[in-house]
């Protein structure tokens, strides 16, 4: 009844996301490869939670 009261973890972890894929954008256009490669590999996990939660959803 009052599910939009609820917080809604996907929309959170998609945020986180796109926060981490920014960052890393960035990150190589600095010339910066491992911190490069270290946020791709964080936004990899929050994107392997936002499938696992929206499969059993």
């Amino acid at each position: 009844m009052l599910s939009f009261l609820k917080p809604n973890p996907v929309k959170k972890l998609k945020k986180q996301y796109e926060a981490k894929q920014q960052q890393a954008f960035q990150a190589q256009r600095n010339g910066d490869i491992r911190g490069y490669s270290l946020l791709t590999e964080e936004a990899e996990k929050i994107d392997q939670q936002i499938k696992e939660l929206e499969n059993n959803a």
